[in-house]
């Protein structure tokens, strides 16, 4: 009988273990990308280490009205990148795969999303 409370205590508090909600993670690695700044001047910019699933708005572009899309994205994190035209991860979007190549200055990016896949 005992053996059957213990074996029951220890699937329950596995099943407890299991459906308790996950925080969020980071990705390992840099995701960086390059913008016009304010005087005109091409700048760059690095995510280090970014928090992991979730949309990621970039700062010095995010306000369409005000600034011009960043360029160039390089993932070089250990997760696929899902990077869009437009803030809060809208408008065209493009995959860029886990330590890639750097992307060309023709791809044009607001927001990022880190899909949380090795």
């Amino acid at each position: 009988m005992r053996l059957r409370h213990t074996a029951a205590a220890a699937f329950g508090a596995l099943a407890l273990v299991v459906t308790l909600p996950t925080s969020a993670s980071a990705a390992t690695g840099d995701f960086s990308y390059k913008f016009v700044g304010l005087d005109g001047s091409p700048q760059s910019a690095t995510l280090h280490d970014p928090v992991s699933p979730g949309c990621v708005p970039l700062p010095e572009v995010a306000d369409p009205g005000s600034s011009e899309p960043a360029f160039a994205p390089h993932n070089d994190t250990d997760e696929w990148v899902m990077v869009f035209t437009e803030p809060d991860c809208t408008g065209d979007s493009w995959t860029l795969r886990p330590h890639g190549n750097p992307a060309t200055d023709r791809l044009k990016l607001r927001s990022v999303f880190l899909t949380g896949r090795h």
